[in-house]
């Protein structure tokens, strides 16, 4: 795919779509190279749902107190330093128990639910909390429309949560679907980001294809606006060696009828990747599609996240620079 590049990663903005835990380690990284008033990260809410009447924004949080200090390096979601006094109480109470919610973490769901009990969309919510835990960066949610991820399996459609959380992902998967995706708008300031000039990559972070990014992807214009970037668009293989580094992502692919594989990954992707980088265990593998780079790309610290941070922006840089010759 040939696309024209406004400027090097060095001058102009860079894009970010991301998930959970792994892609938030990217997001960090990037966060240590591209000035903040550069760097937009576009986020998935497929996984948000309601909880004791709150209304919980997993990745959404996961991301801001990653780029805040604020995460539990130990677990990679929720708060650090967290404290457990509500949920002991809920048991206690008999009442469900099976989805945390850490004390500090609690206080972050209950001031995102009453803003938007007073109109406010998760956008705005979103800036604020970030910009009060001292986030430079801006971080989107990718619509301020409720899309709910639905896992059909073996046991039936179970929601997202449910699924990822209540029966820890053991299931046998037959589908997904993206509730309310299609008459989901994405948010302006999304839209304006990916369309901002000079924009230097859109970088999609190491996220479940399936889960953290499809309910971005399963929204038209927002697809559509993807499609239409004219900066390298460069992905991170979240598979390393044919496994995944956390979560469900290998075994789904096998019950979703794929091989866990760099194809794999690039097929996904196919109407808008030009890079696909994928760790050094996978070097001798060939993909058909996308450039292919090769990379250390386990992220167990701040040094590694940054480290391929400058790996993912020097392969934009260099595309661009073949696209301008």
């Amino acid at each position: 795919m040939s696309r024209t590049a406004f400027s090097t990663a060095a001058d102009g903005r860079v894009v970010a779509l991301c998930g959970g835990i792994g892609g938030a380690k990217l997001a960090l990284g990037l966060s240590r190279v591209v000035p903040s008033d550069r760097l937009t990260i576009i986020v998935n809410t497929g996984d948000d749902f309601r909880h004791f009447g709150l209304h919980v924004s997993p990745d959404i949080d996961t991301v801001t107190y990653t780029l805040a200090g604020r995460s539990n390096r130990d677990s990679g979601w929720g708060r650090d330093g967290e404290s457990w006094r509500f949920m002991e109480a809920v048991k206690e109470l008999g009442g469900e128990s099976w989805f945390g919610l850490g004390d500090t973490d609690l206080a972050t769901k209950a001031v995102r639910t009453q803003r938007l009990a007073q109109g406010a969309r998760l956008t705005e919510i979103t800036g604020e909390i970030a910009r009060a835990l001292g986030v430079g960066c801006t971080i989107l949610p990718a619509t301020d429309d409720a899309v709910a991820t639905i896992v059909d399996t073996d046991e039936g459609a179970l929601p997202f949560q449910h699924y990822f959380v209540g029966r820890r992902w053991q299931p046998r998967i037959r589908a997904l679907r993206f509730d309310g995706a299609e008459r989901t708008r994405p948010t302006r300031e999304a839209l304006a980001a990916l369309s901002a000039e000079p924009l230097a990559a859109l970088v999609i972070c190491p996220s479940n294809p399936y889960l953290s990014i499809d309910p971005m992807l399963a929204i038209p214009s927002l697809r559509a606006a993807i499609r239409a970037v004219r900066a390298p668009v460069v992905a991170v293989s979240p598979l390393v060696g044919g496994k995944a580094v956390k979560g469900p992502l290998a075994k789904m692919i096998g019950e979703l009828g794929h091989a866990a594989t760099l194809q794999t990954i690039a097929d996904h992707y196919a109407d808008f990747l030009d890079i696909l980088i994928a760790d050094e265990a996978d070097s001798g593998a060939a993909v058909t599609g996308p450039k292919t780079l090769f990379a250390p790309t386990l992220m167990h610290g701040l040094e590694q996240s940054v480290a391929l941070a400058r790996t993912v922006l020097a392969a934009a840089d260099a595309h661009a620079a073949d696209a301008k010759s």
